[in-house]
């Protein structure tokens, strides 16, 4: 099968951890990978955002990486890219000239925008399909977010035009699913394909880390309010009143723009809270440090804090799974199917530091509990969360559509994308 990704804004092959950068970069590069692995020709597009990028890059057997021209060459925030979208499909359908392919997979409403555009001018007999992977809804944004959401105004009717002319749509969790059949997306074209995580990298191989306190524990992902840091703090010297004060916070995670943690504003936040809550000396903030030493931080922690607003999946709790470390994750979006109850790990509901000090107080005091959910994590990230399954799942997805023999795109009028400078 010839398969085209479209991955506006997280290229498989930039590096993680910045303000764009995260998950849906993973997601894409992993994917693609597993998809060319089981023999299918997978090209992905994204945005040239530097100007000494080249224009093709062959990664590996069976998989590409354009890099198509659309607005400046250089970073812009992914919810600056809006009026630069017709272009990077005009760029898309250019590079598919004679060449089309099978079907596109769209990550992102946008890249969605850009892959239905494409689609639509792509010469030969029959339309191109398009599937979508939204990775995020601006609905659940702005629900968290309020006034901080920055998405362009337009997101609130394109999105949902998006996911409803698609051919199909694949959610990654059944959270996901609730949220799209609001958006008026008919459930008969949703399926549900996780994220994975990569079981050779995280393993119980790696050598742990050295820890300068009796107990870790350990928050990673990018150093934005929404990921609920700030809450992980608040709730260290509740842990302490609870007889577990020599508790270190390390916070791995990039600074965003900013060129070091020293002139990044959240990380200017967190560590003042740190201060006035008097529990600096315990808390250490890494910054970004290379996937590959990920394995041995993970492997230092006796447990992992997720404590998001809102997550549509998030990959760290399945790394920590993978590394037999159990996770505290705040009961929200993908958060409550990968990490089982009791099982891999504790729920806590969101925004609230208490309910993390005492599940954080159960784990540090019972050493038998937390080998007992690593064991269950480890088990589960493997027999349900490889790579190699996900791209099962996804390419069951694929040849749905194509058996159908359904565009639904291609009957659509135009007008939806009238004035949003496509």
């Amino acid at each position: 099968m010839k398969i085209s990704m479209v991955s506006e804004h997280a290229s498989p092959l930039a590096a993680l951890g910045g303000v764009d950068a995260g998950g849906q970069n993973v997601h894409v590069a992993a994917l693609s990978s597993s998809l060319a692995k089981r023999g299918h020709n997978v090209t992905v597009y994204t945005r040239r955002d530097d100007p000494d990028l080249p224009a093709r890059v062959h990664v590996a057997p069976g998989l590409t990486v354009i890099h198509a021209d659309a607005g400046p060459a250089r970073h812009i925030p992914k919810d600056g890219l809006l009026p630069y979208i017709g272009a990077l499909a005009d760029g898309i359908g250019a590079d598919w000239a004679g060449n089309v392919p099978d079907l596109v997979h769209a990550h992102f409403w946008m890249s969605g925008l850009a892959a239905i555009q494409a689609a639509r001018r792509a010469s030969g007999a029959d339309p191109v399909p398009v599937v979508q992977t939204f990775h995020a809804l601006g609905s659940v944004k702005r629900k968290h977010q309020g006034p901080a959401d920055t998405s362009p105004a337009a997101r609130a009717w394109l999105e949902p035009w998006v996911g409803r002319t698609a051919d199909w749509v694949i959610a990654t969790c059944p959270d996901e699913v609730f949220e799209l059949k609001a958006l008026g997306i008919s459930k008969s074209k949703i399926s549900i394909a996780p994220c994975g995580v990569d079981l050779a990298l995280f393993d119980g191989a790696a050598e742990p880390e050295p820890r300068p306190r009796t107990h870790r524990i350990l928050s990673v992902g990018r150093l934005v309010p929404r990921k609920g840091v700030d809450l992980v703090i608040q709730a260290l010297p509740l842990l302490a009143r609870a007889g577990f004060d020599d508790v270190e916070l390390l916070i791995v995670g990039g600074s965003g723009d900013a060129l070091t943690l020293e002139d990044d504003p959240e990380a200017r936040r967190l560590r003042m809270l740190a201060k006035e809550l008097g529990v600096e000396d315990r808390v250490t903030l890494r910054g970004q440090v290379p996937r590959d030493a990920m394995p041995g931080i993970f492997h230092s922690a006796d447990a992992v804090v997720c404590a998001p607003w809102y997550e549509p999946f998030g990959i760290v709790p399945l790394e920590a799974m993978a590394c037999g470390v159990p996770v505290v994750a705040a009961a929200v979006g993908g958060l409550r199917e990968t990490v089982v109850h009791q099982e891999t790990g504790l729920h806590v509901p969101p925004h609230d530091p208490e309910a993390i000090a005492d599940a954080v107080a159960r784990l540090l005091a019972d050493p038998a509990l937390r080998a007992r959910m690593g064991s269950a994590g480890t088990r589960r990230a493997r027999s349900r969360y490889s790579w190699d399954r996900v791209a099962a799942d996804t390419e069951k997805a694929y040849w749905s559509v194509l058996a159908s023999g359904l565009s639904r795109h291609a009957t659509e009028g135009l007008e939806p994308l009238e004035g949003t400078a496509l």
